[in-house]
């Protein structure tokens, strides 16, 4: 099987970074450049050690002619700028952007929750919310794959089943996620210079954080109305990994046995997806450095209310690792190829 050439754009980042490490071991791609702004020129080993292979290209600054001969694009770039290069892709091209350009359905919503005019509204439909659990079979039809967020990923895995199959109910939901620092860039540490950001814990975006928007999205589609949720992340003093808590209202008393059953059957052939015996105490450490999410029901000290945990790397299955299982899906490779 030939190998896919592939470019990344914005190659530096903590998400790119741990990009391109997985994709320089996939066997059915050839990285072909790095693209980055004020790195250009630079070696990717700069920015991590462990990237020392001369395979690798020096960074270059992105520009519209590199896309000729390029199967997929990866964009691990600020809102707004996966649009931009969305607007010169061909028709040999699929842009997989590990951003938010390609979540929301409508160039409105965007606005609302980014305070970003969408330059590209024409590409939204011709793009995906590539949640690959639940959009597998879609995925290869489109040209633009929309990456789920890492706090998403984390919320809507448990969630959509049970409320497909109309076992919860859809009113109350709080959710408490709380994710390792490298999930807000390596701005991070200017940012929260004031915070002591690596010995305290800190709530931020309360009520109006930008995920809002793709949870309500995914939700919506699946009950045809609106699913009432809150939700609330933090930011923690560990480098990566996302644990979610996830406090939900039973239809019926006494039914978590139905619940773990449930989703026991929705993601049994789902290879990184692990749901767990009820009632088990689940961290970030079990899935650091994995594309897996893990998943556990437990109960609580009311019988018509269960929690629901779930954990996921960030920087891997709430970016990367899902990007590369995406394209994949895409073009037919094992879905796990360069994830094991």
């Amino acid at each position: 099987m030939p190998k896919l050439n592939v470019l990344v754009a914005g190659s530096t980042g903590y998400i790119g970074v741990q990009l391109v490490k997985l994709l320089n071991k996939h066997k059915y791609v050839n990285i072909k450049y790095l693209c980055g702004s004020s790195s250009v020129g630079k070696k990717i080993s700069f920015f991590d050690k462990s990237l020392n292979s001369k395979r690798l290209p020096k960074i270059i600054k992105f520009n519209k002619n590199l896309l000729k001969d390029i199967d997929v694009i990866f964009t691990a770039l600020p809102n707004g700028e996966a649009q931009k290069i969305s607007q010169y892709i061909n028709e040999n091209n699929t842009l997989i952007d590990l951003a938010a350009d390609f979540r929301l359905d409508s160039a409105k919503d965007y606005l609302k929750w980014y305070k970003l005019k969408h330059n590209a509204p024409n590409n939204i439909k011709k793009s995906i919310y590539a949640l690959p659990e639940i959009k597998k079979n879609n995925i290869k039809s489109f040209k633009i794959l929309g990456n789920p967020g890492c706090y998403p990923t984390s919320v809507l895995l448990p969630l959509i089943p049970l409320i497909k199959k109309k076992l919860i109910s859809t009113k109350n939901i709080i959710i408490d996620s709380k994710s390792g620092y490298s999930g807000a860039g390596r701005g991070v540490h200017k940012k929260y210079e004031n915070k002591n950001l690596y010995e305290s814990i800190s709530a931020y975006g309360v009520g109006f954080h930008r995920h809002n928007s793709e949870i309500q999205q995914e939700l919506d589609r699946l009950k045809k109305g609106k699913v009432e949720f809150d939700f609330t992340p933090h930011l923690t003093p560990m480098f990566r990994g996302i644990l979610s808590t996830i406090y939900i209202d039973l239809k019926k008393p006494n039914s978590i046995e139905l619940i773990n059953k449930e989703l026991i059957s929705f993601y049994k052939k789902k290879l990184f997806v692990k749901i767990l015996k009820k009632n088990t105490f689940i961290s970030t450490n079990d899935v650091i450095n994995t594309n897996m999410c893990y998943i556990s029901v437990c109960n609580t000290k009311r019988k018509d209310r269960i929690i629901l945990l779930s954990a996921i790397d960030n920087l891997i299955k709430g970016g990367s690792g899902q990007a590369i299982q995406n394209m994949n899906l895409k073009f037919g490779f094992k879905e796990n190829e360069g994830l094991q």
